[in-house]
């Protein structure tokens, strides 16, 4: 049985598309369905708000990324759901410009390969019947993506409601909701989007006034109708594990590995054991992999540097065993980390690596990789997709390149990784293997 669902989107970021699917996760939840989030694209912050808004893990789905099997896959999560909620990235039809995978990332290359109508949330703020401009070049621009309709957001009065609602009606777009500016429905951010999940200082209460706020302004039962969809097929398979028994750093310095990669790990029979560092403390000393993910050791580097238990404990398991890193991961394995008020921090001395955030420079985009050198149980010459999205400026890195990297327009980035002994390191963020 296929399992409706519909995409939430906007015309671009920063137009409260994040706290609509927040509320309405917690409301449709509230109502007593099983709703079952997704993110499409890959940013590896908001699946974590996700789960809290509904209480059940969301995950990435990336028509750039991930071939179909992967996809239907990961969709396939959402047996046992009543409805599928998907939250979109940047505007509806944004992505790269070249294909060279299944889709080009954008949100609609989602919703139209799985049947979601889109609703399109709006900001209204600065103008009136002008919107319906807007909303209609998006519901018009790809014939064969269904779209449902509107949520109004930042309407200043009940005027410029109806202003807004009749430049809508004589387009013929339907109206989901119109939510009142407030200025105090925002969540907390920092360089790489919404500060964590985890670090929200109360996010469960944040999230049910979302939710209240969503009820008294959006029709919840249209959009539960709206919702629609299709079977994709049961054929694909998630990553399978590098390793068996893998020790993983879980803490808010690291903390960005994206969610279906745990889970396929986990299906394979794989054991991840988590271990914070920010707590000093060592990986498990009979894993057979230590994977320390992105985050954001940057704020922490001091109490990282004076982890000893934790650093001892790296430095031994990779003496006879492998230890990757990815982006934060990967500066920590390195020799030292330069915080953004150029103080030095010596890190695990694993590799030579030298990165500083007191030198910014913004690193973004998909990432094409083929390995040269082993990764645990992934070998040389794999090919992988992933992303890479970090502030830091390399300063020193001498060791072997792990990868033959390129952008999404197989253009080669000088970001390959490094490798040394059973040590590898890489600033993209795995996303799947590029079968």
């Amino acid at each position: 049985m296929t399992v409706p669902g519909l995409m939430i989107a906007a015309p671009a970021s920063g137009t409260g598309k994040t706290t609509v699917m927040l509320g309405l996760l917690r409301a449709l939840s509230e109502n007593g369905l099983a709703i079952q989030p997704f993110k499409s694209g890959p940013d590896y912050i908001d699946p974590a708000f996700h789960r809290a808004a509904c209480g059940r893990a969301s995950f990435n789905l990336d028509s750039w990324a991930m071939m179909p099997g992967l996809i239907d896959a990961i969709a396939a999560e959402a047996s046992g759901a009543d409805m599928i909620l998907a939250e979109g990235s940047m505007g509806l039809y944004d992505g790269v410009a070249s294909v060279g995978g299944t889709g080009h990332g954008a949100s609609a290359d989602m919703a139209r390969r799985m049947g979601w109508p889109v609703i399109l949330v709006v900001d209204v703020s600065g103008q009136a019947q002008s919107a319906a401009a807007t909303a209609m070049g998006f519901a018009r621009f790809d014939p064969d993506l269904p779209f449902a309709g509107v949520i109004l957001n930042r309407v200043a009065s009940p005027r410029h409601e109806r202003l807004v609602r009749r430049g809508m009606e004589a387009a013929g777009i339907r109206v989901l909701g119109a939510l009142p500016r407030r200025g105090d429905l925002t969540l907390p951010e920092r360089h790489l989007g919404l500060v964590q999940a985890v670090e929200h200082p109360d996010l469960d209460k944040a999230i049910a006034d979302y939710a209240v706020f969503l009820r008294d302004h959006v029709d919840l039962a249209a959009i539960c109708d709206a919702a629609s969809g299709r079977g994709g097929s049961t054929a694909g398979q998630l990553p399978l594990p590098p390793a068996q028994r893998i020790a993983l750093a879980q803490d808010e310095a690291f903390s960005f590995i994206y969610p279906h990669l745990l889970e396929g790990w986990r299906c394979a029979g794989a054991e991840i054991v988590p271990f914070s560092p920010l707590a000093d403390e060592a990986p498990a000393a009979d894993a057979d992999l230590v994977w320390l993910p992105g985050g954001y050791p940057e704020l922490h580097a001091g109490r990282i540097a004076s982890a000893s238990r934790f650093l001892t404990g790296l430095r031994h398991h990779a003496e006879t065993r492998p230890v990757h890193g990815e982006c934060g991961g990967y500066m920590v394995l390195g020799e030292a980390l330069i915080d953004k008020d150029g103080a030095r921090h010596a890190m695990a001395g694993l590799l030579g690596l030298v990165t500083s955030y007191a030198q910014r420079r913004m690193h973004l985009g998909y990432r094409h990789a083929r390995l040269l050198a082993p990764v645990a149980g992934m070998p040389a010459e794999t090919a992988l997709r992933g992303h890479e999205f970090h502030y830091s400026t390399i300063l020193e890195q001498p060791d072997a390149p792990l990868a033959h990297v390129t952008d999404a327009d197989s253009v080669a980035v000088a970001e390959t990784g490094s490798h040394r002994g059973r040590v590898t390191g890489s600033f993209f963020h795995m996303i799947a293997p590029a079968l």
